[in-house]
């Protein structure tokens, strides 16, 4: 049996009192690709900073829940998050505009919003940040300032320091948050290329059309339950999708893209 990549087990989050992830149960393998769907405020980018570190699960009294990444109960921050690459609105908001490509690429490798003295920084980090920035199609804008970059060049910088490391599993947050219809497809092809190059990927999203179509697997999550898990055929279908979003959803599909409609 391949390894777990995660393993959650009666998993529950609180804040000041209420419950933004109530009991979650949710085993991903080793390589594989699944979509995390649902509506604003479900609880999708909870479990992204589950995944990362950022806050920690609530246990249960009766010690029914429980949390593995990796195979691992317990793991350092820094080793878990050399471990998965993450991309998301919140983090690209978080860097300064007058930082350097080259510099959120490496920063990659330390978990943080720059790169300080205490930081070494080594020939393999060097080569690797121009390896990620090529394979993104940015090697000509390392030394540009993240200011004077479209959303769509930002988004392919925080995709190359999310994979900068070599990581094993990449989690994408929205990633395709203010992109147009012609940049959604280029990068929802653009996934489709890492996921067959070996790259294992966690997509939470809102919007069905954002679902690279080699990704099989969907996850839909309403109001902090986990609501339905299978293959993206049987989940993604009108019934369903109107039952998660509490309204008359109609979903079609064409050429493996998904994507739904409100219908009067």
């Amino acid at each position: 049996m391949a390894e777990r990549t995660v393993e959650l087990r009666g998993v529950s989050v609180v804040r000041e009192g209420n419950r933004i992830l109530d009991r979650v149960d949710l085993d991903i393998d080793s390589g594989e690709n699944i979509a995390v769907i649902g509506a604003n405020g479900s609880g999708k980018t909870t479990l992204v900073k589950l995944f990362s570190g950022d806050i920690l699960p609530y246990y249960e009294e009766d010690g029914s829940s429980s949390i593995r990444l990796f195979g691992q109960e317990r793991w350092g921050i820094f080793e878990l998050r050399n471990r998965l690459g993450i991309v998301s609105m919140d983090l690209q908001n978080r860097f300064a505009d007058d930082t350097l490509v080259s510099e959120v690429i490496l920063s990659g490798y330390f978990g943080s919003l720059d790169v300080f003295r205490n930081h070494e920084v080594t020939e393999d980090m060097l080569r690797a940040v121009n390896n990620a920035a090529t394979r993104m199609g940015l090697q000509e804008k390392l030394d540009r300032r993240i200011g004077n970059l479209s959303l769509g060049e930002m988004r392919r910088v925080l995709i190359a320091r999310a994979l900068v490391s070599e990581p094993e599993l990449l989690i994408l947050d929205e990633p395709m948050t203010g992109l147009d219809i012609v940049m959604k497809g280029a990068f929802r092809k653009m996934f489709d290329i890492l996921v067959s190059s070996g790259v294992s990927i966690v997509m939470i999203t809102h919007e069905l059309e954002d679902i690279p179509t080699s990704v099989r697997r969907v996850v839909m999550i309403k109001d902090g339950r986990k609501m339905m898990d299978g293959p993206k055929e049987e989940v993604l279908t009108s019934e369903n999708l109107s039952r998660l979003f509490d309204a008359d959803i109609g979903v079609t599909c064409h050429d493996g893209v998904y994507r739904m409609e409100l219908l009067e």
